[in-house]
């Protein structure tokens, strides 16, 4: 685990110092990350799956050099972390009701609208839980935020998401199984961060 972690640290090292040639600022490269999403919806609205994947992944790339580019300009900033939290919000929600759209009428066990609005709501209150209890003062210590983690978080939901779509150009039904997983996964993942806000307020 530790070896990983120092892997992904060199990785952003050298993504940094790479795009940092640029000239362009990390938190414009927060906000460049809408524009494949915003595309990557309108390819999943059209049926367009394969398309719609690569375009989600190239979004998520430039999700990683944003802040890789502000490590190695130390241009790190609160507002920076704030608007990666904003976009990547935005991001997902292109997603979610492209991914919609692309389902819309197909069945597992209930309709694919709901299986959607579950993973809305799982990806959703995660990220505010912990924001709230930060907010009211029930859990303000950055150590105890990270400790809330949970059985999956966005990384681990966007690439069952994106890994359900490569299934998907073999079967929507595939697809639409990996959405409904990834929603009572990312609920279950709510409930952990809740219970933990919990105890850690008792």
């Amino acid at each position: 685990m530790i070896k990983a972690r120092f892997d992904t640290e060199g990785l952003s090292i050298r993504l940094g110092m790479v795009f940092s040639r640029f000239g362009i600022a990390a938190n414009v490269w927060t906000i460049l990350a809408l524009v494949p999403a915003v595309l990557g919806f309108i390819a999943l609205y059209d049926k367009n799956l394969l398309l719609g994947l690569l375009l989600f992944i190239i979004s998520g790339l430039i999700d990683a050099i944003d802040g890789a580019v502000a490590r190695v300009t130390k241009s790190v900033s609160s507002l920076g972390a704030f608007l990666d939290g904003v976009i990547d919000r935005y991001v997902e929600m292109a997603l979610y009701f492209g991914l919609m759209f692309y389902l819309w009428g197909l069945r597992l066990i209930v309709p694919s609208q709901v299986w959607i609005v579950l993973l809305v709501y799982g990806a959703l209150m995660p990220t505010f839980i912990r924001a709230y209890a930060d907010h009211r003062g029930v859990v303000t210590d950055p150590e105890k935020h990270k400790r809330m983690g949970g059985l999956i978080e966005r990384f681990e939901r966007l690439t069952l998401l994106y890994l359900g779509m490569a299934l998907g150009l073999f079967s929507a039904q595939l697809l639409l199984s990996v959405v409904a997983a990834t929603a009572v996964l990312s609920n279950y993942t709510a409930l952990q961060r809740l219970s933990y806000v919990i105890r850690e307020a008792a």
